[in-house]
């Protein structure tokens, strides 16, 4: 009986570790047609997903910046719930125009505005790097 008194005793008080940053990693992609937002942990293993069909009927405003607000809005709400605090944020467009969609900048403004600290951001846009030849043989095409 004294003895697992004294075992209790010790469980109580060890002091409990702060619990660390949950990280995760944000992959935006942004077109002029749609904004796609898809979060994951360090493993790869989805957390939450919302598109801009998710959160608007019109077409024409999926790729809006006030859509990207909503997105961001909707995404922080899922990822509090599982303890998220830092982001790595990786942002991919199309790849004949580098620049990113009007939905990307709103995203990542309104994630920091919800309290969530961004530790990187990356540009993951895929590059042709030579591609096929080109028709036309040794002396080129001939008209």
């Amino acid at each position: 009986m004294k003895q697992e008194v004294e075992t209790k005793e010790k469980l109580t008080n060890i002091q409990k570790k702060p619990s660390k940053d949950i990280e995760a990693i944000i992959n935006i992609y942004t077109s002029f047609n749609n904004t796609l937002v898809h979060v994951t942990d360090m493993s790869g293993k989805t957390l939450a997903k919302v598109t801009g069909g998710m959160v608007t009927k019109h077409d024409r405003l999926k790729a809006n910046p006030t859509i990207g607000m909503f997105i961001a809005k909707r995404i922080s709400e899922q990822i509090k719930e599982l303890g998220v605090k830092s982001l790595y944020v990786r942002i991919r467009t199309k790849t004949r125009n580098p620049a990113p969609g009007p939905g990307a900048h709103a995203i990542v403004k309104n994630l920091s505005r919800e309290g969530f600290k961004i530790l990187n951001i990356l540009d993951t846009t895929r590059n042709p790097r030579g591609g096929p030849k080109k028709k036309g043989g040794r002396r080129g095409r001939r008209p």
